[in-house]
């Protein structure tokens, strides 16, 4: 562990407020010292990613260590990482082939037994894994030579490769069996392009371009020489550092200080994962509500001024969503109804369905701004439909849903962070706890596409699927969410909607 010295105090202005901000001043490391400094402001977690969930420590993790597989975004693809090639050879069967000549930070050759011994390890209720959908699909992993495993499946599940490409990091096997969790958090070594080589756990962490990082890899090419990041948890402070160039790279910018920074700095709005939607619950309350009609819910959808709540709450690279998941989220097909906002058509659709004078409904929200609700309910009113709203915990909304006592629930959905609509679908239309429509016709569809190693199988029943979430208007999806950058002026970065930077791919212009 590494003590860092106390830095010199200095003011400089603030943002367009005109407040003074005192501040401590690291010795720059910048263009010229080809050294990319960053800011988070919460701790990350402890390095051993299969205990991680924050963001921090898993970006950190993505950079120190690789899985068998990469996914890659900006296609689409499944591209070979640890492993050079693979294949399903059962339904309940996969083999990989290994990447041969690879090294890990430490020295060590990268074989099968690393496979065989971090993830037979990491599938065990005792390790304690923080996302057991992570790995509770895998029953066992069988060495068959030293370059070659086998992954026998415990259930089906077409996750499975999204879980391999990256969320499930191979550890050298000889320290971590002899070290397990609480030895990799310490000293994490992995064969990604960068290496710890200090770190004061939650405060600061020293990363190095790891100079033996194997040919071929997905993250190969990284042109920054070491990356220094930081937990700096006042915002006004990061800005005051990132304007006077003691920052180079900042995130999760609030819009009015986006805006404020906007000229004096890059600033970048980029969507991500999470998106809002309204359910509607055409089981809730026997199905003696309003929205067991179609119709109804089709007037709702066309009442409310998404494009307007957008632009009002959301800003940046949100947009409104058609689709009962992510854009950027495979099987998420974007051929399907969508509903134009008009208010007229929606009191026409309300009065043939038998409420030519509205109705009263409740709509719990939860894990949304109340200004975002209540826009909804004002929208709603001038077609005659009264909101009650009702504002929950997410654990109590979700309470009230699957009781089915609501006809609507405002909430959101991250997905895990997951590019696969397997991560969003089947979990309000599978026929689960959450599903308040039971289509049969649609949990059938989702669980070919849930459980089929094949992708074009896969995207068409999907594509199924959305379409007909749409045309019955089973959801009201609002937007996507995004998040805000700050970057300096010199810096080449691209954003990606996982929300892991990769700064392996980053480098100044």
């Amino acid at each position: 562990m590494t003590t860092f010295p106390s830095k010199v105090a200095t003011g400089i202005a603030a943002l367009a407020t005109g407040a003074t901000l005192t501040l401590a001043t690291p010795a720059l490391a910048d263009k010229a010292s080809n050294t990319l400094n960053v800011a988070f402001a919460a701790e990350p977690e402890p390095l051993d990613t299969y205990k991680i969930a924050g963001r921090q420590g898993l970006i950190l993790a993505r950079h120190i260590y690789d899985g068998l597989l990469y996914k890659n975004l900006d296609t689409g693809e499944i591209v070979p990482a640890l492993a050079e090639s693979w294949e399903f050879t059962g339904p309940l069967t996969m083999e990989f082939t290994l990447r041969q000549g690879v090294k890990f930070h430490n020295g060590a050759d990268f074989t099968a037994d690393d496979v065989v011994e971090t993830l037979n390890t990491v599938i065990t209720p005792e390790y304690g894994t923080r996302y057991s959908i992570s790995v509770d699909w895998i029953e066992s992993v069988e060495k068959l030579d030293d370059y070659k495993v086998r992954i026998n499946m415990s259930k089906p599940f077409a996750g499975a490769v999204e879980m391999l490409a990256d969320a499930l990091p191979i550890y050298p096997h000889e320290f971590f069996a002899q070290n397990g969790s609480t030895g990799m958090a310490a000293t994490p070594i992995g064969t990604g392009p960068y290496k710890l080589v200090s770190q004061e756990p939650g405060i600061r962490y020293e990363l190095e371009r790891f100079d033996d990082h194997y040919a071929g890899s997905p993250k190969s090419g990284a042109t920054l020489d070491a990356i220094t990041v930081r937990t700096i948890p006042e915002m006004n402070t990061q800005y005051a550092e990132l304007m006077s160039g003691s920052l180079d790279w900042i995130w999760r910018i609030p819009p009015d200080q986006a805006e404020r920074l906007e000229g004096r700095v890059q600033i970048i709005s980029a969507p991500i994962m999470r998106i809002g939607y309204i359910g509607f619950a055409p089981e809730a309350m026997g199905g003696d509500t309003p929205i067991a009609t179609k119709e109804v819910r089709q007037a709702l959808i066309h009442a409310t001024n998404r494009g307007a709540i957008v632009d009002a709450f959301a800003g940046g690279a949100s947009e409104v969503l058609n689709t009962a998941c992510n854009p950027a989220q495979f099987g998420c097909a974007q051929d399907v109804t969508s509903y134009e906002y008009d208010p007229e058509k929606a009191k026409a659709m309300l009065a043939e369905a038998g409420y030519a004078d509205g109705f009263e409904m409740e709509m719990v929200f939860a894990a949304m701004p109340r200004p975002t609700a209540e826009a909804v309910a004002a929208d709603l009113a001038k077609v005659g439909v009264t909101l009650e709203l009702n504002e929950q915990q997410y654990a109590a909304g979700v309470g009230k849903w699957r009781a089915k006592e609501l006809p609507a629930f405002f909430s959101n959905w991250g997905s895990y962070g997951i590019g696969d609509a397997a991560f969003i679908l089947s979990n309000f239309f599978g026929g689960g706890a959450d599903d308040l429509v039971q289509d049969a016709e649609l949990t059938e569809w989702l669980t070919v596409a849930d459980t089929s190693s094949d992708r074009e199988e896969r995207a068409e029943n999907y594509a199924m699927a959305v379409k007909k979430i749409a045309d019955e208007a089973y959801w009201m999806p609002m937007y996507n969410f995004n998040v805000n950058y700050g970057l300096a002026n010199d810096l080449d970065f691209t954003p990606h909607p996982d929300e892991f930077a990769r700064w392996w791919a980053t480098s100044w212009k």
